[in-house]
């Protein structure tokens, strides 16, 4: 099985723990254990990201994102279904009154919003997170029923040969686990930087 499927299969685990709420919108922090966050600057990409993003949640090119508008672009942007407690507050401290009914998120205010969530992301903190959620005993490495496990409940839809293979690739030495340097490694790996 190449990386890159192996790839793939692990970014749709990722995208479907957060979706179920099992990765950093939890409320578990790993800040009071010892690990520093810095923020990051946005880049131009994902300032032209965020303004595509608004465009194409637009229905209706009205000019301002309506709380359904918000809900798919969030999904589209960030990966994750918001709650209506998040749309919300972000409608109240960054929406503007369309109409006395209506209120609405402008390309300015979407992007500058959006810019202070793809600021606050870690990329470290969210595979340590992804990593937690298949190691559900705490041992520090995955065995091929941890794996198995997580597939069975978010993607049951993927073969188990599949995730046979995929975890085969990974353990490299052959002892049936994978350690989080390893399972980092892989959630890493860009393949434009091998193909």
């Amino acid at each position: 099985m190449c990386r890159h499927r192996l790839l793939v299969v692990y970014l749709q685990i990722k995208t479907l723990l957060t979706y179920y709420d099992m990765s950093v919108r939890s409320g578990f922090s790993l800040g009071p254990l010892g690990y520093t966050t810095y923020k990051r600057c946005v880049t131009k990409e994902e300032e032209t990201l965020c303004v595509k993003v608004f465009h194409e949640a637009d229905e209706g090119q009205k000019g301002y994102l309506s709380r359904s508008d918000l809900k798919v672009a969030i999904v589209e942007l960030l990966g994750y279904k918001p709650t209506k407690f998040e749309i919300n507050h972000l409608l109240q401290t960054h929406g503007e009154d369309i109409d006395n009914l209506t209120k609405g998120m402008t390309l300015e205010k979407f992007v500058s919003s959006m810019c202070e969530k793809l600021v606050s992301q870690d990329e470290d903190e969210d595979i340590r997170h992804t990593f937690m959620a298949f190691d559900v005993q705490c041992r520090g490495f995955l065995t091929l029923d941890d794996v198995k496990k997580v597939f069975s409940k978010v993607a049951p839809h993927v073969p188990e040969q599949t995730v046979h293979s995929a975890f085969r690739e990974i353990d490299q030495d052959g002892d049936g686990r994978v350690s989080y340097k390893d399972f980092e490694f892989l959630m890493k790996y860009n393949t434009d930087d091998h193909i």
